[in-house]
């Protein structure tokens, strides 16, 4: 009897822990981009998880899935200089905004999922939205090749190995389409490039940026809190911030 109560004890654990990792505890959840899918739901036993709970630099999903290694260096370097590091805290590079983008491109908001793509496509009033056939994750590598080769033509050198200035003067020309190309709109490649950017230092840092919570501290927000109940009487309370991944 003791043997059949272990073994079903078995079952049912790894059944717990399939059901996890496939998400279906969750209503199979999806957090944005591929991330859903690639949380670490199985995070080890509890001991575990206090021994690291207090460690610093707190980053998850540090790992490419769409950019190349070349592409990932031109975007960190572009997204540095959109937030760059200054006296009042990290810049984009610091907190790991290029992982954020990384993630996003390799998942639905790459793929444009959620998007009307058939044609015919009109381009009329600006608020009208993007209409074309080209996906984000398209739009975006098309336009890191074309901004290196920009920065050659000008420079005679890659975009990561001239100067800040230099780098401020090709990514304001994209701004400005003052960029002549053929196959996607510069101005539309940054605006993209720059609302991702955003997102990346604020986002969740389950999404691969906003490393060690820095972006959120800069902001005094409070992140992803469990309650507010025992503060919500007096005065103004700092709070240490806290990403949805400290609850799991």
């Amino acid at each position: 009897m003791a043997d059949e109560n272990q073994s079903k004890h078995g079952e049912d654990v790894s059944r717990r822990k399939f059901l996890k990792n496939s998400g279906i505890a969750v209503g199979g959840l999806a957090v944005g981009g591929v991330i859903g899918s690639m949380i670490p739901w199985d995070v080890g036993d509890k001991e575990e998880q206090k021994a690291t709970k207090n460690v610093k630099n707190k980053s998850y999903n540090q790992a490419l899935m769409y950019l190349s290694q070349a592409e990932f260096k031109t975007t960190e370097a572009a997204t540095e200089r959109i937030f760059p590091k200054d006296e009042h805290g990290p810049g984009a590079g610091d907190l790991g905004v290029a992982y954020y983008i990384d993630h996003q491109l390799a998942g639905s908001y790459g793929f444009n999922a959620r998007d009307y793509m058939e044609p015919p496509f009109f381009h009329g009033e600006k608020v009208q939205g993007y209409q074309g056939r080209l996906k984000r994750r398209e739009i975006f590598r098309v336009g890191l090749r074309e901004m290196q080769n920009y920065s050659h033509q000008k420079h005679k050198k890659g975009f990561t190995e001239i100067t800040e200035d230099q780098q401020d003067n090709i990514l304001k020309d994209f701004q400005e389409d003052k960029v002549k190309l053929s196959t996607i709109s510069p101005s539309g490649f940054f605006n993209l490039l720059r609302s991702m950017t955003l997102e990346g230092l604020y986002s969740d840092p389950l999404y691969g940026g906003n490393i060690d919570m820095e972006g959120w501290r800069m902001r005094n927000y409070p992140g992803d809190q469990m309650g507010y109940t025992d503060i919500i009487e007096g005065d103004f309370k700092k709070m240490e911030p806290s990403s949805l991944r400290d609850h799991m």
